[in-house]
Formats: structure tokens, C-alpha cells, sequence
């Protein structure tokens, strides 16, 4: 789904790319509530909710999420004869760590992927930051909450809702491509044949991209819940007998064994590592849904060599490195950590200003007392 320069002319894409850096600087506005968070596992929160996470660690658990991303999009499945689709990751993220950090990370992901690997085009990373992170993530975001709010509020709910929204957000965003290729595309083809093929091919796209979301999702709330963003108001606080009677937990009654993530970060760090640096080697080669479209059809006749075609991780290989296996593999590594490095970095700043601006209001107040 990286569109690549020379799909959308410059005038939409220069108006898509002050769109997306509107989209990230409200993101950023809102990540630093979702990233401010000092909840502690297993206690209630000053929104009522439970199943939080100390604050301290919500940087690193995003910028994990990013170079999780960053690896499943390396493994490219097959969707049809001579079709490959791959993880977008809008619901994902938007599920996991909140719907303006996901935004924050897809848009690290599609960064770094456009200036270090050559995939998706510079003028065109305004494009595919709409379509690839605001899209999936605003339109699977709110279909989850809906879906959650109708479903029992059972975990396996979570489940259900994250896999129906991960499959709508994929052909969603196959859409939102067609409405920008329909005002700003190069080429003379149809809108109406662009968006049929598009829609069709993506859908069975969607349908990975809900596999993958759902058992990533899954897997984190059967080991810790209260990490889902998604899944807060869902568990329930922690209770302590007392003289034969349940009690509520303080925060301090949690062990910190319990309460950390660090076990859950390495984890998902080691299988991002080897998703990227072994599995990959693996995955189809056929063109993804985009790519087969574009050749189809003819939308890619007047595509533009890219910026970065000459970096030494361009095309997701080490330049000078012959072996294709251990070139690829490594590219992802490099990419995983890169990206692993961008992310938190990024989130640790965010949430840094936001406990500044805390301290400010704080202050403000104390001063009005006295």
C-alpha cells in the first residue's frame, strides 16, 4: 500500500502532506494524555478504569509497537495468484497504545521506511500517512469502541471487536487512496476501475491484517490486559482477602514483578528481531495489492525513480552484501532498532512535555492557594 512518487500529482500531495503534519501535531496533543498515564496495574484510575500501566513505561511499550509494525510489514502473505498484502497496522497500534499514539507510530514506521529503505515515496509520504495511519486508525479505532460498547465485556470481545475493525480499516483505506487518486492521479484510468480493484484486492488483504491484529492483540491481554489500551475498564482491580473478606488492593499491595512490562518489551522486541531478520526471508515476493493494481491497470505509468534509491538499505537490503537472505535480514534488523530507537525516543519527549505541562498546572495551582 506504499504509494510511491508520481501516483498523485504534487498539488494533492503538497495539500495531503499539510493534512498529515495537521494529523500528527493533533496526535501529538493527544498522545500525551495517552502517554502521561501513571495508573499502576491493578488500580483504579482517575477515570474510573482499571487494568492501567505506570506511566514511566508507556514510551518504550509505543516505541515497541512501532518496531513491531515495522517487522510484520516486512512479511508479505499471499492474497491472491500473483498478490501479496501486508500488515498496514493502523488498528494495531490504535488498539494497543491508543488511537494518537498510533497515528505517531505508523507515521515513524512510514519515515523511516521512506527515507532509510526507499519504500513509499518522499512527496508522497503525506499520502501514505493519511491513508496508511490516519485512515486505518481512526476509521478501526472507532469501530472497536462501538463494537466493545454493543459486545459483552468479556476479553474475548476485545478480540472480536479488534478483528472486525482491523478488516474494515484495510479496505477503508483502499478507498481513501481511490478519493486522492480520483482528484490528483497522473493517469487517465477510470476512478470506477481503480476502486473496484482496489477495494477487492484489499479486502482479501484485510482479512491477514485481522488474523495478525486479533492474535497479536490476543495474545498481549491472556498475558497482561492492562496494557491494551483498548482493553481498559475491562479487568477488574485487584482483591486482597481480609479478615474473610475481598478488599480492594492498594497500588503498593502490587508486587512489581507484577506490575512491570519489562518481560512483555523483551518479548515482543526478540520476536520483532526475529520476524524481521529471519521470517522475512520467507514472505511472498509477489507485488502487494497497490503494486499489482498499479500494473494492471496502468496507474504506474508515470511513476518517479525514488529519492532514496541509492541508500544502502534501499529495497530492504545491505548494499554490497550478495547474499539476499543475510542482506534482507539484516536491513531488518537494522530497521527494527531503528525504528525501536525513533519510536521511544519520539513517545519519551511527548510524554515529557506532558509531565512538565502537569507540574506547570501544579504549580499554578499552589500558587492560587497561597
Amino acid at each position: 500500500m506504499h504509494v510511491p512518487d508520481g501516483f498523485i500529482d504534487l498539488p494533492v500531495s503538497a495539500a495531503a502532506g499539510v493534512a498529515a503534519a495537521a494529523a500528527v501535531a493533533v496526535s501529538l496533543r493527544g498522545a500525551r494524555r495517552e502517554l502521561g498515564g501513571t495508573t499502576h496495574a491493578g488500580s483504579s484510575g482517575s477515570n474510573g478504569n482499571y487494568g492501567g500501566y505506570g506511566g514511566e513505561q508507556t514510551a518504550p511499550l509505543a516505541g515497541l509497537v512501532a518496531a513491531f509494525i515495522f517487522a510484520v510489514q516486512m512479511l508479505n502473505f499471499p492474497v491472491a495468484a500473483g498478490t501479496s498484502g501486508h500488515l498496514l497496522g493502523g488498528a494495531l497500534a490504535a488498539i494497543l497504545v491508543g488511537p494518537y499514539t498510533g497515528v505517531l507510530c505508523i507515521s515513524v514506521v512510514l519515515l523511516l521506511q521512506g527515507v532509510l529503505f526507499a519504500d513509499g515515496g518522499l512527496t508522497a509520504l503525506g499520502v501514505n500517512i493519511l491513508v496508511m495511519g490516519v485512515v486505518t486508525t481512526v476509521v478501526a479505532y472507532t469501530l472497536f469502541r462501538v463494537l466493545v460498547r454493543v459486545l459483552p465485556r468479556k476479553r474475548r470481545s476485545v478480540t472480536v471487536a479488534t478483528f472486525l475493525a482491523a478488516l474494515v480499516s484495510v479496505p477503508a483505506s483502499a478507498i481513501a487512496f481511490t478519493l486522492l487518486y480520483a482528484i490528483g492521479g497522473t493517469t487517465d484510468v477510470p476512478v470506477g476501475t481503480v476502486l473496484g480493484a482496489m477495494t477487492g484486492v484489499h479486502v482479501l488483504i484485510g482479512v491477514g491484517e485481522a488474523v495478525i491484529t486479533a492474535l497479536t492483540v490476543g495474545t498481549v491481554l491472556a498475558v497482561r490486559p492492562d496494557l491494551v489500551h483498548g482493553a481498559r475498564g475491562l479487568s477488574a482491580p485487584l482483591k486482597l482477602k481480609v479478615d474473610g473478606e475481598l478488599v480492594d488492593a492498594s497500588p503498593d499491595a502490587v508486587p512489581a514483578s507484577a506490575a512491570s512490562p519489562r518481560p512483555v518489551l523483551l518479548a515482543g522486541l526478540v520476536i520483532s528481531l526475529v520476524l524481521a531478520g529471519f521470517v522475512s526471508s520467507y514472505a511472498s515476493a509477489d507485488p502487494d495489492g497497490l503494486e499489482r493494481v498499479a500494473a494492471d491497470k496502468g496507474i504506474d505509468t508515470a511513476v518517479a525513480d525514488h529519492a532514496s534509491a541509492d541508500s544502502p538499505l534501499a529495497d530492504y537490503g545491505i548494499s554490497g552484501l550478495d547474499d539476499a537472505r543475510v542482506s534482507g535480514g539484516l536491513a531488518g534488523v537494522i530497521g527494527v532498532g531503528a525504528t525501536l530507537a525513533a519510536g521511544t525516543g519520539v513517545f519519551l519527549v511527548v510524554r515529557r512535555r506532558r509531565l512538565d505541562t502537569d507540574k506547570a498546572g501544579e504549580a499554578g495551582e499552589e500558587s492560587v492557594r497561597a
